[in-house]
């Protein structure tokens, strides 16, 4: 069976710029991390921004699902880093999952 291209990101400019707005939000999040010197969340959100910046539509559902799950109702990072950079990064990692769900949608 042969196997479907995957578009390239810049063929669909309202995923890479979503992608792109939630990697910049990532980056912001990871200074705030280093500067409470909280290792855990460094470690787990430092691939992130480069993989948002780099991995293609199937991966970057993927990553925004994984890192999404740092959210959750007990453990969240927002227990450790404040307000101002785990909500705006919330709401970038819920954008590019609603960009992608309408890319799916649409095939």
């Amino acid at each position: 069976m042969p196997r479907v291209r995957e578009p390239a990101r810049h063929e669909r400019p309202d995923i890479d710029e979503a992608a792109l707005t939630a990697a910049r939000a990532a980056d912001r999040l990871l200074e705030s991390a280093r500067e409470r010197g909280a290792e855990r969340w460094i470690r787990l959100l430092e691939p992130v921004p480069d993989k948002l910046r780099d991995a293609g539509f199937g991966e970057l559902r993927s990553v925004a699902v994984r890192v999404r799950a740092v959210y959750g109702p007990r453990d969240s990072i927002r227990d450790a880093l404040p307000a101002d950079r785990t909500e705006p990064f919330l709401a970038e990692l819920d954008r590019l999952l609603k960009v992608l769900a309408r890319e799916a949608a649409a095939r």
